[in-house]
């Protein structure tokens, strides 16, 4: 919302989670963006929110911290316009129950020596569609949980906002 709020070409319409304590709720607040608290039924057992989004002529759906499976309907109704952000290089430490700070100690368990971001299509399993875009950084023997954290948000708040602005020029050809 921040990167957007002063471009011509994007524009955030719309906050949606399923979450109503969500932090992100009182930043559309503030940036005067809608938003919408949907529950499980209505993620799933209905199609109000494919309508919503059609409803509002949306180009890209972005997700950032969405935890469950995109529905049939949506994924129809949006092909290969789902895109998520992931705190690893995929297809290492994806999955069902990898997010957040699960990922980041499963990284330094197995001492890997990088780690990093992806930005990929979302498809029906978690964290298997194709991959846009990964960005990557070395980790050092001192590199604890915090700094890994620290690391892969530099990198998310570098290169989220680009690929979507990519993938929006190449959609709509600008």
């Amino acid at each position: 919302m921040e990167h957007f709020k002063r471009s011509h070409e994007v524009e955030v319409a719309l906050i949606l989670t399923n979450n109503s304590e969500a932090y992100v709720l009182q930043r559309a607040d503030n940036f005067e963006i809608p938003s919408h608290v949907f529950d499980k039924k209505e993620f799933y057992n209905s199609n109000h929110i494919v309508t919503l989004l059609k409803t509002l002529n949306i180009d890209l759906v972005v997700l950032a911290g969405f935890l469950w499976l995109i529905p049939e309907n949506l994924l129809s109704a949006f092909p290969n316009k789902i895109i998520n952000i992931h705190p690893s290089l995929l297809p290492k430490y994806g999955g069902k129950g990898m997010y957040g700070d699960h990922v980041h100690q499963a990284v330094l368990n197995a001492e890997e020596q990088e780690s990093g971001i992806t930005i990929h299509f979302v498809n029906s399993e978690f964290d298997e569609g194709e991959i846009i875009h990964q960005s990557k950084f070395k980790i050092e023997k001192n590199d604890d949980l915090k700094m890994i954290k620290f690391k892969i948000q530099q990198l998310e708040h570098l290169h989220f906002p680009r690929v979507i602005e990519n993938l929006l020029k190449k959609m709509k050809n600008i």
